[in-house]
């Protein structure tokens, strides 16, 4: 593949993984009795993804996502991954806390909590061999 042609496939993954996730929802929806909000959901989706692609065009900040990173776009990623998992638990145990207030079992919260746990646990362990 020339180089020109994985610039291409790169810039153009992200918004073919928001249309994929907006038909997964989609068919989800119908398979759950909900049309209406898996057409809602896939096009919101869409939305998205089209305005990556135009985004795609101009924005430095896309195209060092989506291409080779420098330094300084590889270090960013690793924090922006940071602040995006300590924000998903954050909100996995506050839903699970919620729940249990609430009389409820806790699940699903608790299930994501504790893989979120086990996933960190184990990370650490696997870098430490490897750093």
């Amino acid at each position: 593949m020339s180089m020109r042609t994985e610039r291409a496939v790169s810039r153009r993954s992200i918004p073919l993984f928001f249309l994929g996730v907006g038909a997964v929802s989609l068919v989800a929806a119908v398979v759950g009795g909900r049309l209406g909000v898996g057409l809602v959901v896939f096009g919101v989706m869409a939305l998205c993804s089209f305005a990556l692609v135009l985004m795609g065009r101009r924005s430095e900040t896309y195209q060092g996502l989506t291409e080779d990173p420098d330094e300084r776009f590889a270090s960013m990623g690793k924090s922006a991954w940071a602040v995006t998992g300590a924000v998903l638990t954050l909100a996995n145990f506050g839903g699970l806390v919620g729940e249990l207030a609430g009389g409820g079992s806790g699940s699903p919260f608790f299930w994501l909590v504790a893989l979120g746990g086990v996933a960190y646990v184990g990370s650490v362990g696997l870098l430490r061999n490897r750093m």
